[in-house]
């Protein structure tokens, strides 16, 4: 499959489906809908809800052709993202039926997670936006393709203790630099709508917040960081992508 998807697109015509991939929407959606143990990211939730999600299906994301198509995706995506509603994400998932045989534990995932952002950024066909920093340690940097600022985040099955980052498939989702313009520390409704967020992840997660969980901006906030959260507190010294991408220049690899 090629295409984004909406939630009501599948629902109609889930036939269209191969049987990994209803199975992985299928299972979203029981994560989005469950009032008994309610998911904490609230502009997610709501943005599936209102049918604002966009949804695409890619292959072993070991291979370099799930690499290409996830860059066609997230490409596609960013032409369509304004106008799908405020709560707007492109969620990926991935066939990690073959991968789970040799990826047992977090520390897999998030090597692979790493690599698939620093090779997506090789497939990227645009300067990077001036007024993102390249740097990932400056608190204003942020992961862009195509021009466009996005807030990654990575869910996988080696996951046991933190739910919120725990899913049956290796899943992807790009949120939009501009979703949070009204969803800061300087708006009322950011500060509502964190404090209802913590709140509702301690809960779900059953432990207090990861200490990296900060808004976009403050000084002593790192994006990276909140990208791929382990199931305990720890987070890497240095951001891997920067490393990645020097590793890149160092061999004269060069974006496609």
């Amino acid at each position: 499959m090629s295409s984004l998807y909406t939630k009501s697109c599948i629902e109609e015509t889930p036939d269209q489906l191969e049987h990994w991939q209803w199975s992985a929407f299928e299972q979203f959606t029981s994560m989005m809908i469950n009032e008994n143990h309610p998911y904490p990211c609230l502009p997610g939730k709501q943005g599936f809800l209102a049918d604002s999600l966009r949804f695409g299906f890619a292959g072993d994301p070991r291979n370099k052709a799930t690499i290409i198509h996830l860059a066609h995706l997230l490409k596609t995506y960013g032409t369509i993202s304004r106008d799908t509603g405020k709560y707007a994400s492109l969620v990926i998932f991935f066939d990690s039926r073959e991968l789970e045989k040799g990826y047992t534990d977090v520390d897999h995932y998030q090597s692979l997670f790493w690599s698939i952002l620093s090779q997506v950024h090789e497939q990227d066909e645009k300067p990077w936006p001036e007024e993102i920093p390249e740097d990932p340690s400056h608190h204003e940097w942020e992961f862009c393709f195509e021009g466009e600022p996005y807030f990654s985040f990575c869910a996988t099955p080696a996951h046991t203790q933190r739910k919120s980052r725990s899913f049956p498939y290796f899943m992807l989702a790009f949120q939009p630099r501009w979703v949070f313009d009204e969803l800061n520390d300087s708006t009322s409704l950011g500060r509502k709508m964190k404090k209802v967020i913590r709140e509702r992840l301690e809960g779900y997660d059953g432990m207090t917040p990861h200490p990296d969980l900060k808004w976009y901006g403050q000084k002593d906030n790192h994006e990276w960081k909140q990208y791929f959260l382990h199931d305990d507190d720890s987070t890497p010294s240095k951001c891997p992508f920067m490393r990645m991408k020097q590793k890149f220049k160092e061999f004269g690899i060069k974006k496609s």
